[in-house]
């Protein structure tokens, strides 16, 4: 059993923000920190005061984070970006909203006394005295201190002060993670009250000494206990009053939700699982109701969500494509309106989710080239009359300015163009769509023509099939590629106009090209000859799509499942320590990495032949490389053992921030079962006789700072956590047992409202009391699991006085 969080973070919009820029505008960005590590980088939106993202991410992180900050930059070419300013959510803050933290934050003032990290490592002794007891404090060593020089290190040293007297550390030079093992003593009178005092500061020659952190010691806890250590978290100083700036900032629109799991062994999920898999089995024909009985007492803002988590738990078990099936049946159990219906069914009942659970990849395959060349061309398009601007466009061949139609012709072309190349390459993809998808698909239209099988219905079935497929796949993939991963940056406004207008004749073509989407927009016209062939394409496509036998489908599905994709890919600069040289950012060589479940590999080309670096079952660790090791930022080390056992070390540079938590991410899950991984590492890198980063001398040593192998970002090709979508059902059910009890005793006349029911023997249960048994059950291992009991700062014995 485990204890797991994680962050769901959308980060919506901003308004009012200050110009940075001598334009009077600002280019902004997001930059996400837990604990004051970066986690994310929002794309920049350029030259606006408002900018939108609607970007979203999951961080899946240990239970002992404290705090999630975000942070607004403005970005400037030719030099260091500017901090317009930040919100920060506490852990306890999130945790008082069950639902998340929703609506808009002031953004507050960046203070350099509160920006602080890192943790102190103390031992506090109460020791017998001649005259008066005496109080020790050793100051061992600190990790992760904030870098506050411009080599992006610090010049740490402690002062420690205790009734008026105060002692101090000596300097460690150019370190984040320096090492003291310096002892002071205080002679401590029997009832004192005043507090123990501990800071970090960086030094500095000729400017004044940054503040780096401190703790605050109750001696009346340490006289109790008589002797103490462990790791504390640094604070930030927090006894001067400072006005923070608030409203001219701007604010931010954020949604943030921490969700706290414990995680049983997946023998506590079996019974709970082996029911929902029975009822689906079953089907609306049957039996079994558990399913329509979930979705009657579910409510309709988490039905979604509830259906989500259905979807990849019946994936797990080879069961989606009746699950959803089973959902299609009950929606159209409930709509006399066939062209309502078939879109309803396409775009309800979590469907949409589980087309991208299982499609993104072939989504890539289809929309990828199609979408580059829209952002690579940056052709101006404009079909409606209205918004037509000709001096953007510049001039023509014949060196005059474009007239309207001029304008309006040439982006008929270039749309005609793209929605053309799309639907074939749609057409060619018949083989390349997921099995599951396939067969899903099959069900639906057969579905659909069952219900309404009359001539006057004949476009319903695909209409039903195009709703999942165009309205809540494609097109929302077009309109967003960013937020699809098909691109890093978001579209300027010329591309994003162009996307959208693609986006609309893919809805067209979509909806079948009926008489209520022409005249929705009539300047569309010029689209038409091409939606129209497009309509005929799709339904081509569409009836070869669903033209799958059930022994075809396992076929090749089998075929799919041999063929494992890789994790992640994409260049890396690459770069492996020899000798006592100093590390320059020149010696990194960009190849392009494969990293499969097996092994990491690399390639001159996308195309070459690769080579294996690294086998997955050696690796030790993934983390981050500080930036001062090699003069560049988002390099990562990936620690590992050769064939001989001899432990190795490859450095990889990464071109963003994003990239570099990806990587890591995509590392850590892949190797998270392999036995012998570290618990601490070097940040820095051994150069000469000892370690950049604590100036350790032994290069075997114990590492300076912890690893972070439970810091990983949810994506969309991450394999499926049966264990964790089963706890998230049963947390589900588990709020709305009430109202299941009302049914359970509804439909057994009252009898047995208030007992449990009995365990399988003498008389069968229905479904609906051996659902009931199971949350019993359920309820019954969490209660007695010591993961659910409250998580305590590991290593941090004292609390910090107030």
């Amino acid at each position: 059993m485990a204890k797991r969080s994680s962050l769901s973070i959308r980060i919506v919009e901003g308004k009012n923000l200050p110009a940075k820029d001598i334009t009077g505008s600002s280019d902004p960005y997001c930059i996400v920190k837990v604990d004051n590590e970066p986690i994310i980088r929002t794309a920049t939106v350029w030259k606006t005061l408002c900018p939108f993202w609607g970007e979203e991410y999951q961080v899946h992180l240990p239970p002992t984070f404290h705090a999630v900050a975000f942070y607004v930059m403005d970005e400037d070419a030719l030099s260091r970006d500017d901090v317009i300013g930040k919100v920060c959510l506490t852990r306890d803050t999130l945790a008082s909203h069950p639902k998340g933290f929703s609506g808009w934050a002031h953004l507050m003032e960046v203070d350099p006394d509160e920006e602080v990290q890192g943790e102190i490592h103390l031992r506090l002794e109460v020791l017998p005295g001649a005259r008066a007891r005496r109080l020790r404090c050793s100051v061992l060593e600190a990790r992760d201190l904030a870098p506050k020089d411009r080599n992006g290190a610090s010049d740490p040293f402690v002062r420690v002060r205790y009734k008026g007297r105060t002692q101090e550390t000596s300097i460690v030079k150019k370190s984040c993670y320096p090492r003291w093992n310096e002892t002071f003593e205080f002679e401590l009178e029997e009832g004192a009250t005043e507090a123990l005092c501990v800071e970090a500061w960086d030094w500095d020659l000729v400017s004044r000494n940054d503040f780096l952190g401190k703790v605050v010691i109750d001696v009346q806890r340490l006289w109790a206990a008589q002797q103490e250590e462990g790791w504390f978290r640094l604070q930030p100083d927090q006894s001067k009053s400072r006005q923070h700036v608030k409203g001219n900032l701007g604010s931010l629109q954020l949604e943030v939700r921490l969700r706290d799991e414990t995680v049983l062994p997946s023998s506590c999920y079996q019974p709970l699982v082996q029911l929902l898999c029975h009822e689906v089995k079953l089907g609306v024909q049957g039996p079994g109701q558990l399913i329509p009985l979930i979705e009657e007492t579910t409510s309709t803002e988490c039905r979604q969500d509830v259906a989500t988590n259905l979807l990849k738990l019946f994936l797990g078990q080879g069961l989606a494509k009746d699950f959803l099936d089973l959902l299609f049946q009950l929606e159209l159990s409930r709509t006399s309106e066939a062209w309502e219906g078939a879109g309803r069914i396409g775009l309800g009942g979590g469907g949409g989710e589980g087309i991208l659970v299982a499609g993104m990849r072939y989504l890539h395959g289809v929309l990828g080239p199609i979408i580059n060349k829209v952002f690579e061309e940056k052709k101006y398009v404009e079909l409606d009359p209205s918004k037509v601007e000709v001096k953007d466009v510049g001039c023509s061949g014949l060196h005059r300015p474009q007239t309207e139609a001029e304008v309006l012709e040439q982006s008929a072309q270039t749309l005609r163009a793209h929605l053309g190349a799309l639907l074939s390459a749609l057409c060619r993809s018949v083989r390349a769509c997921p099995a599951v998808v396939r067969a899903t698909f099959r069900q639906l239209f057969r579905r659909v023509r069952e219900r309404f099988p009359g001539a006057q219905h004949e476009n319903v079935p695909f209409i039903a099939v195009t709703s999942f497929l165009c309205l809540r796949f494609f097109s929302p993939a077009i309109m967003s590629p960013k937020l699809f991963h098909l691109r890093e940056r978001h579209a300027d406004a010329r591309t994003s106009r162009t996307l959208l207008l693609l986006a609309k004749a893919v809805q067209n073509v979509g909806n079948m090209d009926t008489p209520a989407s022409r005249a929705k927009e009539a300047w569309m016209e010029p689209l038409q000859p091409t939606v129209r062939q497009g309509v005929a394409q799709l339904k081509d496509f569409i009836t070869k799509l669903v033209d799958i036998e059930e022994k075809d489908e396992l076929d090749l599905q089998r075929t799919l499942s041999l063929q494992a994709p890789p994790v992640k890919e994409g260049p890396l600069f690459i770069h492996r320590t020899k000798g006592k040289g100093p590390l320059m950012s020149s010696s990194f060589k960009k190849l392009y990495f494969s990293l499969t479940t097996e092994v990491l590999s690399f390639a001159k080309t996308p195309s070459s032949k690769k080579s294996a670096l690294i086998k997955l079952a050696n690796v030790r660790a993934a983390e981050k490389v500080e930036e001062k090791s090699f003069g560049s930022s988002n390099v990562m080390q990936v620690i590992y053992t050769d064939d001989a056992g001899r432990p190795q070390t490859a450095y990889l540079q990464c071109k963003c921030v994003n990239e570099l938590n990806q990587w890591l991410s995509a590392l850590r899950k892949v190797s998270i079962n392999n036995t012998g991984l570290l618990g601490s590492y070097h940040p820095g890198v051994f150069r000469g006789d000892k370690w950049s980063c604590c100036h350790q001398r032994e290069k075997t040593g114990r590492g300076c700072d912890k690893t972070r192998s439970r810091v990983t970002l949810q994506e969309w090709n991450d394999p499926l956590d049966h264990d964790l979508e089963a706890q998230l059902i049963y947390r589900h059910l588990l709020s709305v047992e009430a109202m299941l009890w009302e049914k359970h005793q509804e439909l057994s006349g009252g009898a047995e409202a208030s007992t449990v029911p009995a365990s399988p023997g003498k008389a069968p249960e229905d479904s609906l009391a051996q659902l009931l048994r199971v949350l019993r059950d359920l309820h019954e291992a969490h209660s007695s699991s010591p993961a659910s009991s409250p998580t305590s700062e590991p290593n941090c014995l004292l609390q910090l006085q107030t």
